[in-house]
């Protein structure tokens, strides 16, 4: 099929009408004429974005440039031409394309460029030529003529010939008014005869005035004289006017001579002003319509929620009409849509729409349908739509649809989308019902999509027991006897022929004799096969609607679970919060506690003092264990994750909790681990490890390498000792200032929080013991403040 045919039947051609409607220029209606229809979702897309962020510059009434062009490719072929020198007329349509272009760079501020992106990559391999327009706007005025100051030698032409002009209409005055006063001219006075200003003169008086006759009247009434005392400025006039032409004309071929480098960059402006008027055009377009971008899909797919025609729907607004819309969304491996229902329901509607809105997609075009929709890509569209017969070919109508299922047959792929009318048609029911059944059949095997209308039973049983095709209806309502224009995806629909006959009068014995003529059990069947349908897809509908109960509950239970886990990790992390500050209150009373001591004995009474000491110690193990027991649940056992119940042995690799970082177990000693983190040997328990990958070493064979033998390039200049014990973060930090100090590091960042200030003073009393620390200090607040202290080494 032709493609100006799928556009007649599908009516694409009327869209493609309306958006030349919307075009300012001759080249954009052209590109209407050969629409090309897309096949590749990134340029879909691309597209489709463009298009939507034009519309809401329309709708936030941003105004992009557009303007009123014509197309100036003869013009530039003949620019080309060396030496050619272009009409006054073509070098104004050039410059004012320059304009537009100037416009459109200007539009794109920085703001604009981020709103929108789509429409300003279009400029983006686009440089615009400032000095061509200064040079154009040297010559011409805003009125598109040859300024008077293009040259020197134009200027003193046209001031020569101005002066002329005011000495013609005094000289012209003087002799008319002394003619008219004479009684020797008409009621006129004066004319144009030849390009001069002559006197209109009774032909009675013709002899009285010394000049030359131009012309008479038809009458003979009248005759047109120049007056001789004129003659001379006339003349005049006409020498500077045709020495302006020749200035003008040198004037124009410099410009030519100076446009003529720049003609495949105008070239570029004239199609970047076109593309700009195609997507102005679409957008419009889709403004009346109100469409949206639907998701792209980069595969075979219909996925349409609440669509609407557009034709009909823009006929309906004008009459205030509504539109119903319609969804139709093929689920799992359904590809085929078999549509049935009264006449005048809407199934070739339907049909037509799901074309047509495919067609406006590839074709780069916003659609009249809820932006949830999902629209695939199709390589071939083949339609089977209206009367068929052809008396060139002398085809009947059945025989010229046969022709087109053998082609559809011939041509069909997993990629292509079928549109048939009244499937099966044409010919005897039986007969016509099986070969239409067959060539569903075979459709269904070749993977291809579709939407097919029929009346026929055997078309609608075969959907129903055949997995990738699904049955349709057009609602009909019943009660009425009229049609509601709403599909409904999952079960047939019946034709109500009888109940429509019924209602346009036809006779009862008519119908009662066609009842018994076409049988209870062809009607049981009809009933019985919408009734089975409509329980099928209600047990689907009920068994999708359990499944999503089920997901969502499933991930009700997962955050339960993982706010049940947050909760008891916050209450023992407040609880042993609470326990370091007691254990630091007792270490504070410690200290009085030896002050007391210390005046026990020098009272002498030691068995008191050691009564005392043996209680504070007792107190401190206790509280120091609890602390320990809270640290081990918090942080020796977090939340199940990958690779958390993997045994830690000797050559593991493990990341310490604090930290971060990764080392390899040299050894374990009971609950104790050495490990090797770099250059480092650091013992820490088992508790404060978690299993690791090993760490990523650089391929020296590929890519660049920067050699470094230095211990800074494996020293990371920061460690973190928050909820460490006093012995343990004593410990790794004089390992880490020793590291420090060999790698050269400067500065280094120590990490102790701010508490009770226990660790930040032992960070302060490790860093006096060292020569090598030039200086220390804390960082602003909001780099961490009295948290942190940040340690200069040289």
């Amino acid at each position: 099929m032709e493609q100006h045919e799928l556009f007649e039947k599908l009516e694409f051609d009327k869209v493609l009408e309306l958006l030349k409607g919307e075009c300012m220029g001759d080249v954009g209606r052209v590109y209407f004429d050969n629409i090309p229809l897309e096949t590749e979702g990134f340029l879909i897309e691309r597209k489709l974005r463009e298009v939507e962020e034009f519309k809401a510059a329309l709708e936030n009434k941003d105004r992009i440039p557009a303007e009123r062009y014509e197309d100036i490719h003869q013009d530039l072929r003949m620019l080309e031409v060396e030496d050619a020198v272009l009409p006054l007329e073509a070098i104004l349509r050039i410059y004012l394309q320059l304009v537009i272009t100037r416009e459109f760079f200007a539009f794109f501020t920085e703001s604009r460029q981020e709103t929108y992106p789509a429409l300003y990559a279009i400029l983006q391999p686009y440089t615009f030529s400032v000095d061509l327009v200064k040079t154009m706007q040297r010559t011409l005025d805003e009125e598109g003529q040859v300024r008077n100051d293009a040259t020197p030698e134009l200027a003193r032409i046209r001031r020569m010939a101005q002066s002329k002009r005011r000495e013609l209409e005094r000289q012209f005055r003087e002799v008319a008014n002394l003619y008219r006063q004479k009684g020797w001219l008409t009621e006129n006075v004066e004319s144009f005869r030849n390009g001069r200003r002559v006197l209109s003169v009774m032909a009675e008086h013709k002899r009285k005035i010394r000049g030359i006759i131009h012309d008479e009247s038809a009458t003979g009434r009248t005759v047109f004289i120049e007056p001789e005392a004129i003659i001379d400025i006339n003349n005049d006039i006409f020498d500077l006017d045709a020495e302006e032409k020749r200035e003008i004309y040198r004037i124009l071929k410099t410009l030519c001579a100076e446009m003529r480098p720049m003609t495949p960059l105008i070239r570029q402006y004239q199609t970047l002003i076109a593309r700009f008027d195609v997507i102005r055009a679409k957008a419009r377009l889709a403004v009346r319509l109100n469409g949206t971008k639907p998701a792209i899909k980069d595969f075979p797919h219909l996925g349409i929620r609440e669509g609407r025609h557009p034709l009909l729907l823009l006929k309906n607004k004008e009459t205030g009409k509504e539109t119903v819309p319609f969804d139709l969304v093929l689920q799992g491996l359904n590809r085929i849509l078999v549509v049935s229902g009264p006449n005048a329901g809407g199934k070739t509607i339907l049909m037509k729409t799901v074309g047509l809105l495919q067609l406006m997609v590839q074709a780069g075009m916003l659609i009249p349908a809820h932006a949830e929709s999902e629209m695939g890509i199709f390589e071939h569209l083949f339609t089977d739509i209206g009367d068929q017969q052809s008396l060139e070919d002398d085809l009947s109508t059945y025989s010229s649809r046969l022709r087109n299922m053998k082609h559809f047959l011939d041509k069909a792929t997993d990629r292509s989308l079928l549109l048939i009318d009244e499937f099966g048609s044409g010919t005897d029911p039986k007969m016509g019902g099986a070969i239409a059944e067959a060539l569903l059949k075979n459709f269904n095997e070749r993977f291809v999509f579709g939407v097919i209308t029929t009346h026929y039973s055997n078309i609608k049983i075969f959907s129903y027991k055949t997995s990738g095709i699904v049955n349709g209806a057009m609602t009909f309502d019943r009660t009425t006897l009229s049609p509601t224009y709403q599909l409904k995806i999952g079960r047939p629909g019946s034709s109500y022929a009888f109940e429509i006959a019924d209602k346009s009068g036809l006779g009862k014995d008519i119908l009662d004799y066609a009842r018994h003529r076409a049988g209870k059990k062809t009607q049981a069947v009809d009933e019985l096969l919408v009734d089975l349908q409509k329980e099928k897809q209600e047990i689907e509908e009920k068994l999708a609607a359990l499944e999503d109960r089920e997901k969502k509950l499933d991930r009700l239970i997962k955050s339960y679970e993982q706010l049940a886990r947050d909760l008891e990790y916050r209450r023992k992390k407040f609880k042993l919060d609470m326990e370091q500050q007691q254990l630091q209150k007792a270490a504070d009373d410690n200290k009085q506690l030896e002050r007391l001591m210390r005046e026990i004995r020098e009272e002498k009474n030691l068995e008191k003092a050691k009564a005392m000491a043996q209680e504070a110690k007792v107190k401190r193990e206790e509280k120091r264990t609890t602390v320990e027991t809270l640290q081990e649940e918090i942080y020796a056992r977090p939340s199940q994750s990958k690779g958390s119940d993997v045994p830690i042995t000797a050559g593991s690799y493990v990341k310490l909790r604090n930290t971060g970082a990764i080392g390899k177990v040299e050894r374990i000693d009971r609950n104790k681990a050495i490990l090797t983190v770099g250059n480092l040997k650091i013992t820490a328990k088992l508790r404060d490890l978690v299993p690791s990958g090993e760490p990523l070493e650089v391929n020296t064979k590929k890519g660049i390498v920067v050699p470094d033998s230095t211990p800074a390039s494996q020293f990371t200049p920061r460690i973190d000792i928050r909820g460490m014990r006093i012995e343990e973060a004593a410990r790794i930090l004089e390992q880490f200032i020793d590291q420090a100090i060999l790698s050269g590091a400067s500065p280094v960042r120590i990490l102790h929080g701010k508490g009770s200030g226990v660790l930040r003073g032992l960070v302060m009393r490790t860093l006096k013991d060292y020569k090598s620390v030039r200086r220390s200090y804390h960082p602003d607040n909001d780099q961490g403040g009295d948290g942190v202290t940040i340690v200069e080494i040289g």
